[in-house]
Formats: structure tokens, sequence, C-alpha cells
């Protein structure tokens, strides 16, 4: 049997168990909303043996196994998002690439579970002095978005925002203008207080002063977590320093978070999926 068909009989299972989980689980966890935060690696780089070409079956593996309700993907090229929308038909997806707001180089989309979550409204905005259209801000060294969406939860009938992003790799003044963008557009977009999720590839370390003025008004799961752990989040495909922790799961107006998870696993026989750990946690309203 073919990769490619293995993978499609996945597929198949895959889209029958929300269901039966549904029942089983009901009772349990009728207030619990799984999110994750998962740079993909962008499918164009030249990263030989652990091409997107020969990785793509194991990020599969990983979301039928984890499951989110929704969920936030950087560097998403758009082939690497219609993968995922074409294969994971129970879940829907917004969001344009970085560049021309449409489809070219890196999405920063946002995918939700259909039978758990509704799309209410969208929207894109760029990292930059001028974030209505595509534009590179401050000293970045590439255009940066941050994807927002209010959404409804299916279980409980109530409201919450979800904002994905991805900051700068070097230039200090968008990282930290950037971080101060997107907390005022949160206030901006969200008078009423709904719940807020904030995921991404921040590319600062949990002690980094760009993170102060969000600390404030946000928790993040990695530490307030009823059950956490200290792994990486970037591997580097196995290169990185030990305290490579630059990716993040943020909320306010949730009651609590009652795990968060680095995921380590292998999926299709690979150690690394990505360069980047997929990253979940589960929060209660």
């Amino acid at each position: 049997m073919s990769m490619k068909k293995l993978i499609l009989m996945m597929m198949a299972v895959f889209m029958m168990q929300p269901v039966m989980v549904a029942k089983k689980d009901q009772e349990v966890k009728s207030y619990d909303l799984k999110v994750m935060s998962y740079n993909i690696r962008n499918g164009k780089a030249k990263d030989g043996t652990n091409h997107w070409d020969l990785r793509y079956p194991a990020t599969a593996y990983m979301l039928m196994d984890q499951k989110p309700d929704i969920f936030g993907v950087q560097e998403a090229y758009d082939f690497q998002v219609k993968f995922i929308a074409e294969n994971f038909r129970g879940y829907g997806n917004v969001g344009v690439g970085r560049e021309d707001g449409k489809s070219k180089n890196e999405h920063m989309s946002i995918f939700w579970n259909k039978k758990s979550v509704k799309l209410l409204k969208w929207g894109t905005f760029w990292l930059s002095e001028t974030p209505e259209v595509p534009s590179k801000g401050w000293d970045s060294n590439y255009f940066r978005t941050a994807t927002w969406a209010l959404m409804k939860d299916k279980k409980t009938g109530k409201k919450f925002y979800f904002v994905n992003t991805h900051l700068d790799h070097k230039g200090r003044e968008a990282q930290k203008n950037g971080l101060k963008l997107i907390i005022d557009r949160i206030a901006s977009i969200n008078p009423e207080g709904y719940p807020m999720i904030l995921t991404g590839d921040f590319n600062v370390k949990p002690d980094d002063s760009v993170l102060t003025d969000l600390d404030k008004i946000m928790q993040c799961t990695r530490k307030v977590a009823l059950v956490t752990d200290n792994h990486n989040t970037f591997n580097g495909w196995g290169k990185a320093k030990s305290d490579s922790v630059i990716d993040y799961i943020y909320f306010s107006g949730f009651s609590r978070c009652v795990e968060y998870q680095t995921v380590t696993k292998e999926y299709g026989g690979r150690k690394f999926i990505s360069d980047h750990f997929p990253i979940v946690s589960t929060l209660v309203f």
C-alpha cells in the first residue's frame, strides 16, 4: 500500500472520531478547549532530509493524534495550508500570505474544528507602521502579520478571540513594537471583554523584556497550567540549545489552564516533524 493511500485511510478514520470522542467525554470535557500553536517550518526551505516533501505525513499523523479544537500555524506556505485543509475537511481555516494579503509567502493561518467551534468574523493586520496594508515594520527582516478571529464555542455558546502571529527573528524594535501593536489591537477589537487566546512563534525567550507588557494582561499557559513541562519548543532539527523556548500560548478570560504540553512525540517514524515542536494547552471557560 502506498503512503498516500495509507494517509487517506487514516484521514477517513480521523474524520469519524470527533463524534465518538464527544459522546464518550461529553460530561468531563464539556467546558474544555484544546488549543495548539505550530510553527510548521516553511515548505520551501532547503532542509535536505527534513524537507516538507518528506515530512508532511508526520504533520498529518500529529494532527490526527492531537485533535485540537483550534490552532494557529506559523511559516505555512499556501500549499501547506492547502494540504491541511484538503486532508482535514472537518476543519475550517482563515489567513493570508504575508507579502500580498492573498497567497504569497508565509501564512499565519488559524484552523478550527467545525464540530466544536464556529467562525464569526476574522481579519489580518501587518506588524508595521501601516498595519492595514502589506508592509514591513521598523527593523524587521520580513513582512510580519497577525491573524485574528472571533469564534463561538458550540459546547458552551461562549465567544472568544483567537490571535496568531510570528514576530521577527532579529529586529528588536520589530519584536517590541509588533507585540505592542498586537496588544493594542486586542484591546480595540474586543471591547466586550471576551476571552482571548494569543498563539505564536515570538522568537524571544520567556524572560525577555519584549514580553513584559503582555505578561501584565495575559497569562502564559506554560507557566500557569496545572500540568506543564520544561521542554524546548524550538528544536533546530536536534541542534537547538537547551533553553530554546520561543513558542507560546497566552490567554485571558478563561477560568484556568489545566494542561500545557510540548508535543515531542515521533510521528510517521520522524523524530522531528518540524524544527519547532507543536505546543498544546487545554483551557477551561
